[in-house]
């Protein structure tokens, strides 16, 4: 062998070692996917996420990739973006709602996919119980369902003399068949009337509340998915022109806008859920990690909306509530 083979050779050596040194150390950066039913743009749930992320160590571009994509509430896209993640091969597949979920779960039966929220994971069938999910699927439950009777009494409160409810929900999503389930119940027990506003796409939003107010509505209560919370700017703004004042179920919906809300703080939901992608990511398996229930439950009062549209809030209520929007 000649000098110059030999330099060749060697210089090939160093190359390639350096190559498969690169490619072991790109290796090592996880690669998750996160699946949302909304548009892109300021979202204080995502940035939550990626705060816990940064919390647990994990920044995003350099020690962990996230492929991010999203419907823009257009349902009928998430089987092809759920496919696509597992195209990508992702380590993980995280979602924001029952949607998303079912498109994620139906996609893969092998990449763990962590629910940042859902209303009845047992229920949609994702998991087997909480304590034991049994398959790929982990994450939250945000309990949107069983606080429909609290948020109804704090609606009574807010409208004094209030005997007819209006309930806005889309009968397409089962974790809203059983929210409204569990508002009917809730309503006989305070002794109020309930009227079914259906709406299962943006053309029905204007058709809900023209029904609200033939049947003299004067409150309405909104079960929440991925369809409302992605047209809540048209919602919001049919319930200032008619003038009713709106109970939700998180926090957004009244910055947003709405009068009130009541249930869980979802930003917490989905900063938790940056600690179950951590433990997949350290060998652990969605069917032995217990899905989770929400730790904090917040009143949301806006009470620049509630002026707006002639609703005086009880003093009693404003002292009740964690923030007061003005």
């Amino acid at each position: 062998m000649n000098r110059r083979t030999a330099i060749q050779r060697l210089a090939t050596f160093f190359l390639t070692t350096a190559s498969l040194a690169e490619a072991q150390q790109a290796g090592k950066v996880p690669r998750i996917g996160f699946l949302l039913g909304s548009s892109p743009g300021p979202d204080p749930r995502v940035e939550a996420f990626r705060q816990g992320l940064r919390d647990l160590g994990y920044i995003e571009g350099k020690n962990i990739a996230i492929e991010w994509r999203y419907a823009e509430g257009k349902e009928d896209r998430l089987p092809e973006l759920a496919a696509e993640l597992v195209r990508l091969n992702v380590e993980i597949i995280v979602t924001d709602g029952t949607y998303v979920t079912r498109a994620a779960k139906n996609a893969t039966k092998t990449i763990p996919i962590v629910m940042a929220s859902d209303g009845d994971p047992v229920g949609n069938g994702f998991v087997a119980s909480l304590a034991r999910p049994g398959g790929n699927v982990t994450g939250l439950a945000n309990l949107l369902a069983g606080l429909s009777g609290k948020r109804l009494e704090l609606l009574k409160e807010a409208v004094p003399g209030l005997s007819r409810v209006g309930v806005i929900w889309n009968p397409e999503n089962p974790s809203s068949v059983s929210g409204f389930k569990d508002t009917q119940e809730a309503a006989k027990a305070l002794a109020l009337q309930l009227q079914s506003l259906e709406v299962r796409g943006i053309d029905d939003f204007a058709g809900a509340f023209q029904t609200a107010t033939k049947r003299k509505i004067r409150a309405l209560s909104v079960v929440s998915d991925s369809l409302m919370f992605t047209n809540r700017k048209r919602l919001l703004d049919l319930a200032l022109k008619y003038r009713f004042p709106t109970m939700h179920t998180q926090s957004l919906w009244v910055e947003a806008g709405a009068v009130m809300s009541y249930g869980t703080n979802f930003p917490d939901l989905y900063r938790r859920a940056a600690t179950f992608v951590d433990k997949i990511l350290k060998g652990r398996t969605p069917a032995d990690l217990p899905v989770e229930q929400p730790m904090k439950f917040e009143l949301i009062i806006n009470l620049k909306t509630a002026k707006q549209i002639g609703l005086t809030i009880p003093p009693n209520l404003l002292v009740r509530a964690d923030r007061v929007i003005r």
